[in-house]
C-alpha cells in the first residue's frame, strides 16, 4: 500500500484509473463535487473502489463541513450550516444546546455520507479564528475561543461517528492565524510559543481523534524553515508531542501552492516529515503515476495507524433519521434568535 490518497477524475472510474490504481494501491481516495451527482451514481463509484482495493474499511475521503465547503449538496442532499454563525452563537447563550446541536448535525450529515459508501469526512475544523486573519478559515471555524472549539469538535466526532464516519481534526497545529491563503501563498505564522497554545488546546483536547491533517504554514516557533506538514520538528515535536496525537496523520492537499517542488517531491517531502499519507486531490495521471513511483511502501506503524482509525466509527443507522436529526438541531438552533 503507498502513503498516499488520491482524487478521482469523475463519476466513474475510467479504464486508466482502474489499471493504475489496482497495481499503485493508495492508501484511500478523496471526492469532490466532479465526482458527484446521484445518490445510485456515488454508491456505484464508492462500491467500485472498495472492489478494487479488496478493503472493505477503505478510506473513502470528502470534504462535507456545511456552508462554504460542502460537496454533496441540494437538490440531490440537504444543505447544512456552516460551523461559526449557528453554533458558536448558541454557544454563548447556551452551550449544552450548541453541544447538542453539532452533535446531531454531524451525526445527519454523516448518515447521508455512509449511505453512499463515503468512510471519512475532513471535519471538524478546530482552527481557532483571530482578528485580522485571512478569510480562508472565517466561518468554517466555530470561533475564537479555544475552549468552545473544542466543546463543538468533540460533539462533532461523537455525531460522525454515530453516523458511521471517521472524522478528521483539522489543520494541525492550527490555521486561524494565517494572513494569506495557503491555497494560493505560503502563510508565515510569527506567534510565540505561548500564543500558539490558544491554537493547540482544540487539538491537544482532541488528541484521540481518528485522523488529523497538518496545515501548510511556517510557524516560526517551531521550524522557520519548513511548513507544518513538512516539517519533522512540527510533526514530532508539536503535533505527536505536544498534541499527543498518535492518530493517522494525512497533510493537506499536495497543490497548494504554499508548497514548493513536483508533485512527486511534494509527496515524498511530506510522508519523510512524518505524515502517514500525502494528500493529492486533483487526479492528474501523469502526477499521480509520478507519486506512485517515487513514494516508499506505507510503514507497518502508519498501516496500524490506519486500521485503528477506520475501526472507530458506529455501524451506520437508518438514514430515515436524518430528517429527524435535522429538525432537532433547527429547533436547538433557534434558541440563539
Amino acid at each position: 500500500m503507498k502513503p498516499v490518497i488520491f482524487g478521482l477524475s469523475g463519476h466513474a472510474l475510467t479504464p486508466d484509473e482502474t489499471a493504475f490504481f489496482k497495481e499503485a494501491d493508495p492508501a484511500g481516495y478523496i471526492l469532490f463535487k466532479r465526482n458527484v451527482e446521484t445518490r445510485d451514481q456515488v454508491r456505484a463509484l464508492t462500491d467500485s473502489l472498495r472492489a478494487l482495493s479488496g478493503r472493505d474499511d477503505l478510506p473513502i475521503l470528502i470534504d462535507q463541513e456545511g456552508g462554504r465547503v460542502q460537496r454533496m449538496t441540494v437538490p440531490e442532499w440537504p444543505k447544512f450550516p456552516a460551523a461559526g454563525e449557528p453554533f458558536g452563537t448558541l454557544y454563548a447563550k447556551a452551550p449544552m444546546s450548541a453541544i447538542e446541536a453539532a452533535r446531531v448535525n454531524a451525526e445527519a450529515l454523516a448518515l447521508g455520507l455512509a449511505e453512499v459508501g463515503i468512510t471519512v469526512d475532513c471535519l471538524p475544523v478546530l482552527d481557532v479564528r483571530q482578528p485580522g486573519a485571512n478569510d480562508i478559515i472565517g466561518d468554517r471555524a466555530f470561533g475564537s475561543d479555544p475552549v468552545m472549539v473544542a466543546a463543538l469538535g468533540r460533539a462533532t466526532l461523537d455525531g460522525l461517528r454515530a453516523g458511521g464516519v471517521v472524522g478528521v481534526m483539522k489543520h494541525m497545529p492550527g490555521h486561524g492565524r494565517s494572513m494569506v491563503d495557503s491555497h494560493l501563498d505560503l502563510p508565515r505564522v510569527t506567534a510565540s510559543a505561548a500564543e500558539l497554545e490558544a491554537d493547540i488546546l482544540p487539538f491537544h483536547r482532541l488528541a484521540n481523534a481518528p485522523m488529523g491533517m497538518t496545515a501548510p504554514i511556517i510557524y516560526e516557533a517551531g521550524d522557520r524553515g519548513h511548513c507544518a506538514s513538512r516539517s519533522p520538528l512540527v510533526i514530532e515535536t508539536i503535533i505527536r508531542q505536544r498534541i499527543g496525537f498518535d492518530g493517522f496523520l494525512m497533510s493537506d492537499d499536495l497543490d497548494m501552492k504554499a508548497l514548493s517542488g513536483t508533485p512527486a517531491e511534494k509527496a515524498c517531502a511530506v510522508v519523510e516529515a512524518g505524515c502517514d499519507a500525502a494528500l493529492d486531490c486533483w487526479a492528474r495521471m501523469d502526477e499521480m503515476v509520478a507519486m506512485a513511483n517515487a513514494l516508499p511502501d506505507m510503514s507497518a506503524r502508519s498501516r496500524a495507524r490506519l486500521d485503528a482509525a477506520m475501526a472507530t466509527a458506529d455501524r451506520p443507522k437508518s438514514v430515515e433519521k436524518i430528517a429527524a436529526l435535522i429538525d432537532k438541531r433547527d429547533a436547538l438552533l433557534s434558541y440563539a434568535a
